[in-house]
């Protein structure tokens, strides 16, 4: 009888572990799916220039990066399951606003609603998935989890083209049924939990000032070639990130309940782990754009054709997650991520050099992409997997809610990056050096990247 009630008990939680996994699947799937749908998007909207196109991204990523903190906080205090259906339920809602949009800001605001429900979502899920797994598989399903992630990012390009091909609408109107669907399972196969010990009310005000600093700071870079760099909005935009970043700091000087705790910040391994997965991420997600975005502009790749042509790089991430993991054991893991960082600057220098008018996939564009993909692999798991490591278990959740914060700034930053470098070039004359330029700064900031990674590595290694 004991094994029976132990094997129901194993199946319960696979339940469960699936159908949070899922959802986390669907919030970061998001971060990823649109960029192949940018072309069509600015096509039945009367063509916006890129600028605009890319707060369809920044939106989400901003708000998502602000709320992620106090998000996981709350639905810790007043309970994970009501946290993560309300999350869904927004997310869900959002989408379908989204597929019925009728201009481009509208759009940008409803992906802004959609980042708030999946800011929920996403620590609500994390903190169910730990308490529902049995203690000793409680490591093994947060793997689980996070790998979801990861899936994503693979998955998201293709997955897009693919619903492209139909409508841009799709992207979007794709959550819609997986979101009900979850939502009815969660509601049924899902347990309540929620921590007893938190009793104080994570500062909201300093995740606004946090939101604020960033939108000002990507507004700042994204418009500043179109409106011209010292235009009074753009000053104003970076008077407003000073301002916002210095009440930001003085807050969480101040609040017993901080959106990022200062002790944390004065542990050294933390501290770099996070910067790392700033300049880490501005890479990352800006190559993946830029990439896209030279096939179907310049090369006039399709949206499918495009999705299933950056898939190689993708996986090529869990190949050298299992080859970080080995190393892991015989050198620093600093070391490991500022590896990583490097391979994601030969590709960016690499594509740079190869890449002409004419399309040529193999030689130009695939050496490149197995290549960056070696280094996700080796980077993106290792500063996951180890930036918490020397942090007292009671921080821990907390610590790997601010490290992905940081991810999701650094994507913010560089896409607002690309953009800024990019332009609005004309022809193949003016857009092949905007390229080039654009690529070059990603590389270097990816070689910043590499020299700050030796620093994250942390004082000891969780095992598990």
């Amino acid at each position: 009888m004991t094994g029976m009630a132990t094997d129901s008990r194993v199946q319960r939680d696979g339940v469960v572990l699936g159908v949070l996994s899922l959802a986390a699947f669907m919030a970061s799937l998001d971060v990823f799916i649109v960029n192949v749908a940018f072309d069509d998007i600015g096509r039945d909207f009367d063509g916006p220039g890129l600028s605009q196109l890319s707060w369809i991204l920044n939106a989400y990523t901003i708000i998502y990066a602000a709320l992620l903190v106090p998000a996981g906080r709350l639905a810790d205090r007043y309970g994970r399951k009501g946290s993560f259906l309300l999350g869904l339920a927004i997310f869900v809602a959002a989408s379908a606003a989204c597929a019925a949009s009728s201009g481009i800001w509208m759009l940008v605001a409803f992906r802004a609603v959609q980042a708030v429900g999946a800011a929920i979502l996403t620590p609500a899920s994390l903190g169910l998935v730990v308490a529902a797994a049995a203690p000793h598989l409680r490591a093994r399903s947060v793997r689980i989890w996070a790998a979801t992630g990861a899936l994503a990012a693979a998955l998201g390009p293709a997955v897009g083209g693919v619903l492209v091909e139909i409508s841009w609408r799709w992207v979007f109107i794709v959550n819609i049924p997986i979101g009900v669907a979850a939502l009815i399972a969660a509601a049924v196969v899902v347990p309540r939990s929620r921590d007893e010990t938190v009793t104080k009310m994570p500062d909201v005000l300093g995740a606004v000032l946090l939101a604020v600093a960033i939108g000002a700071l990507t507004l700042a870079l994204v418009e500043g070639s179109d409106w011209g760099w010292t235009d009074a909005r753009i000053v104003a935009a970076w008077a407003t990130t000073v301002v916002a970043l210095i009440g930001f700091i003085a807050r969480s000087g101040r609040h017993p309940s901080p959106i990022i705790d200062p002790i944390l910040i004065r542990v050294r391994a933390f501290s770099f782990a996070n910067l790392t997965a700033v300049l880490f991420s501005i890479p990352f997600a800006a190559s993946l754009l830029a990439n896209i975005l030279w096939m179907q502009q310049i090369w006039g790749y399709s949206a499918v054709r495009t999705g299933f042509a950056v898939v190689p790089g993708p996986l090529m991430v869990p190949l050298f997650t299992v080859v970080g993991h080995k190393l892991a054991s015989r050198i620093p893991v600093g070391v490991i991520v500022a590896l990583g960082c490097a391979l994601m600057a030969c590709s960016s220098l690499l594509i740079s050099l190869q890449v002409g008018q004419e399309p040529s996939y193999v030689t130009d564009l695939l050496p490149s992409l197995l290549i960056g993909g070696a280094g996700i692999g080796l980077a993106l798991p290792t500063i996951l997997s180890s930036a918490t490591s020397d942090l007292p278990p009671s921080q821990t959740a907390t610590g790997s809610a601010v490290v992905n914060m940081s991810r999701q700034i650094g994507t913010a930053l560089g896409v607002s990056l690309l953009v800024a470098v990019l332009g609005t070039p004309r022809g193949f004359g003016e857009a092949h050096p905007a390229f080039q330029h654009a690529w070059w700064a990603l590389a270097a900031v990816a070689v910043l990247a590499a020299l700050v990674a030796p620093a994250m590595s942390p004082a000891r290694v969780r095992t598990d």
